[in-house]
């Protein structure tokens, strides 16, 4: 009779489980699956009968299964795991991004005897998110506070016309982004964008690079050579710092703007210009030209439509976005998966002024992926100018990256002698260093 009641119980819980739409499997000690309810069948895409007895990793195929096992991390230190998001591959191959809350397993005597996994379809949600992150988003320009939502709004505004468009704003601030979606969002977006930078060649070459030459047109003219002029054909062409254009280049560029025609260097034949050109610059041409070191003609011809763009000191709002969108980019990048940054990390980049804008917090990010190895990206990977700028931070960078290198060799060493089975000699081969300089590495790490 107990035998029966205690079997009636058990499908009286099964019934329980079947009835939530949560996913739910239980494993023993060894990680084979014990449980396995209605909602992990449509969840997985896997049957009952098929999951029932299989090691866990076999049916429940997640993100991070092999390395970072929360049933494994539940059963070592007895603490659970809650809403921990991860992607799970299904039985037919698609990715379902779910929530996964982990929990110990003990009988009546309260001895552990496995763990419970609970998990939710998060698809709606990850939809809705997506939604409302690509409100954030305008081409590679990221940004969700008041200032970015003016200028996405204008760059819708201005993307349909064939107007010079003139971009400001400081560097790093983003001038080629926009230019880009300016091009992508326009009846052009099919055609080539060919971009310059008008302050990184010199005089001499610069001239030759915008309108091409004919053969034997000066020395080491050995052949035609098209200009960008030419190669931005009927796409966009994007004039990068153009206040550091030549004085002369600036009468040959207003006659462009003007005749939308030009001829290339050495040649006789007068050439049609098709593309649209959009320029940038750092400084303020209206001083420039107060000062006579830009031609104010050339700049009432560019100046058609000017968008302003603010540097990232006066939109901190948009750091907890840009933050997100770099850890993702260098994640596809480098292969690793970081999670973030920590709290102290965050009230560090909200404080700092960033003179260098979008760019020095992009820098500031490569820089910490190659410190951190997972997990959380923290101060100890952040750059020493950055912490030593920010709030009055005391820090030793040297030590903080120092501290950062000698963790990555502890763990490299500690893998090593589990590998090994403790045999240091195999270890300081494995290392390619003398059995002594590794003892004297043991006695370093404890």
């Amino acid at each position: 009779m107990v035998a029966i009641a205690i079997h009636f119980i058990d499908m009286q819980y099964e019934a329980i489980l079947d009835s939530i739409s949560d996913g739910v499997f239980t494993v023993d000690l060894d990680f084979n699956i014990t449980l396995f309810n209605c909602a992990a069948e449509q969840i997985t895409g896997f049957k009952k009968e098929q999951a029932i007895g299989k090691k866990c990793f076999e049916v429940f195929r997640t993100s991070i299964c092999e390395k970072n096992c929360v049933l494994r991390h539940t059963l070592k230190t007895g603490r659970p795991i809650t809403n921990k998001k991860v992607n799970v591959l299904r039985k037919n191959g698609n990715e379902m991004p779910i929530s996964i809350s982990t929990g110990i397993l003990k009988n009546n005597k309260g001895k552990v005897v496995g763990a419970i996994e609970t998990f939710r379809d998060c698809s709606e949600i990850e939809m809705l998110r997506s939604e409302i992150d690509k409100s954030y988003y305008r081409g590679d320009l990221v940004g969700k506070g008041p200032k970015m939502k003016e200028i996405f709004s204008l760059i819708g505004s201005v993307a349909s016309s064939d107007s010079t468009i003139l971009i400001e704003g400081a560097s790093g601030s983003g001038k080629e982004m926009v230019a880009k979606a300016i091009h992508l969002e326009g009846k052009r977006k099919d055609a080539p964008f060919v971009a310059i930078n008008c302050g990184a060649i010199p005089f001499e070459l610069l001239e030759s690079e915008l309108f091409g030459h004919v053969k034997g047109s000066f020395t080491d003219a050995k052949s035609d050579r098209l200009g960008k002029f030419d190669l931005a054909k009927n796409g966009t062409l994007f004039l990068d710092e153009i206040s550091e254009l030549h004085p002369l280049l600036q009468v040959k560029l207003l006659r462009v703007l003007q005749e939308r025609e030009f001829t290339p260097v050495g040649g006789t034949i007068t050439k049609k210009v098709h593309a649209r050109i959009l320029c940038a610059t750092n400084k303020n041409l209206r001083d420039l030209v107060e000062q006579k070191g830009f031609r104010e003609d050339l700049y009432f011809r560019i100046n058609v439509f000017k968008l302003k763009l603010p540097p990232l000191s006066e939109r901190r709002e948009d750091i907890p976005v840009l933050v997100t969108h770099f850890i993702k980019k260098f994640n596809l990048k480098t292969g690793k998966e970081l999670t973030g940054v920590d709290d102290e990390v965050m009230k560090i980049f909200m404080k700092y002024p960033f003179p260098g804008n979008v760019r020095e917090l992009e820098n500031a990010i490569e820089h910490a992926f190659i410190l951190c190895r997972k997990g959380l990206i923290s101060t100890e990977h952040l750059p020493c100018e950055l912490l030593q700028v920010s709030g009055g931070i005391k820090y030793d960078c040297h030590q903080g990256i120092k501290s950062t290198l000698d963790n990555s060799e502890k763990e490299i060493i500690k893998n090593l002698l589990q590998e090994h089975n403790g045999i240091k000699s195999k270890v300081a081969e494995k290392l390619g260093i003398h059995p002594v300089t590794l003892w004297r590495k043991l006695k370093k790490f404890k």
